[in-house]
């Protein structure tokens, strides 16, 4: 069943001191979808949330909600709440109260407050906590205070900038899975911005991924993982070796003087690509096994708990390897992949940058647990 298109933003360009932060942006967003905006600081997914509640106004490009153009229509006026990182609940207020604030300042009747407010702190898993202060509750809780209080006016659409942020990792994921049920349950439209990768994965219907004020690729979780559409998408979704190859023709190309079947069409013949091979689909096979189709020396071997991580360096280049078998430092091995794991990706200005190993550490982490922003200072 289609849906019906809810946002649209349409050429939409910003600039702050000179400096462009949306570069004619188009981006339509559908009635009841989970879309996360996914980027790393300062590629403009904050800046967009914040066109569509109002809070900035592009210098140009036009802003549609449900087939109407609202441009230069005020945040209050516009069907949207928003949940930032810091949750502005009033700590001298309780649960109740913090809920039922809205409500009260549109002068809706008490009655239909209390049946509109305790349904909204059962759906977030609050039932019983109504004259609890907000002070007294964990990060955990204050955030589902945040939900409530944002969805008990029945926006059309959340917008979630980064929420999760302050969060330790266990409660981070399980609060992923209560957005989650909680939009399905309600079906609202919720627009989620986060650079974390997996929290895009595990929740989203759509996912926009944006780096330098620019959409890189739109699509379903499953599409961009397994079909990136250039070297910046693949890198930052997950981890891929990302290696230079030559189109031989349809469903054949060279990869370090060695031809592989894939299962791409329509390149030119010859035409030089970027081959994407995620490490989880890359088997580490004897060296004299007659699946050796490219050999190496192991050069770094990580026990992650669930799988190995092996770095093999192949012809000067450094694949990684994610495996359930151990290898060891030193090893020379084969390496056997499959037609369906290679995934062929036109050149584009990221070519180059991205997809080797030779500096490969778990610490290389640029935002890092305390260095998440909402962006307010790089947009």
């Amino acid at each position: 069943m289609s849906k019906n298109k809810l946002i649209d933003l349409n050429n939409i360009t910003v600039s702050f001191d000179g400096e462009t932060i949306l570069d004619n942006l188009s981006l339509s967003i559908e009635d009841g979808e989970f879309v996360t905006l996914l980027g790393a600081s300062g590629c403009g997914k904050t800046t967009t949330l914040r066109i569509i509640a109002g809070f900035i106004e592009p210098d140009s490009g036009d802003v549609f909600f449900d087939g109407k153009r609202i441009n230069g229509v005020p945040p209050y006026r516009r069907h949207v709440n928003t949940i930032f990182q810091r949750y502005a609940l009033f700590p001298n207020y309780n649960v109740y109260d913090n809920v039922a604030f809205g409500l009260r300042v549109s002068k809706v009747p008490e009655n239909e407050i209390k049946e509109r407010v305790m349904e909204m702190l059962e759906l977030v898993g609050l039932k019983g906590y109504d004259k609890r202060k907000v002070d007294k509750l964990s990060g955990g809780q204050q955030q589902r205070v945040a939900i409530a209080r944002a969805v008990v006016n029945r926006p059309k659409v959340l917008l979630l900038d980064e929420p999760l942020a302050a969060l330790d990792y266990k409660l981070r994921k399980d609060m992923q899975s209560e957005l989650k049920r909680i939009q399905r349950q309600l079906g609202i439209t919720f627009i989620f911005v986060t650079h974390d990768q997996e929290e895009a994965l595990s929740m989203s219907d759509k996912i926009v991924v944006m780096n330098g004020g620019k959409i890189q690729q739109i699509g379903t979780p499953t599409d961009i993982y397994n079909e990136p559409v250039n070297a910046f998408v693949a890198d930052f979704i997950g981890e891929s070796n990302i290696v230079d190859g030559v189109m031989l023709g349809d469903y054949r190309v060279k990869i370090d003087g060695r031809e592989f079947k894939c299962l791409d069409t329509g390149f030119g013949k010859y035409e030089p690509v970027d081959v994407v091979i995620r490490p989880e689909d890359v088997d580490i096979v004897p060296l004299d096994s007659e699946k050796a189709m490219l050999t190496g020396e192991v050069t770094s071997v990580t026990f992650k708990g669930v799988h190995y991580e092996i770095i093999i360096d192949v012809c000067g280049f450094k694949w990684l390897i994610q495996t359930t078998d151990i290898s060891y430092v030193g090893e020379k091995v084969g390496v056997y992949i499959e037609p369906d794991a290679i995934h062929i990706m036109k050149k584009s200005e990221y070519s180059g940058t991205f997809g080797d190993y030779s500096s490969f550490s778990d610490d290389m982490d640029p935002e890092g647990e305390d260095g998440e922003s909402s962006e307010e200072g790089d947009e």
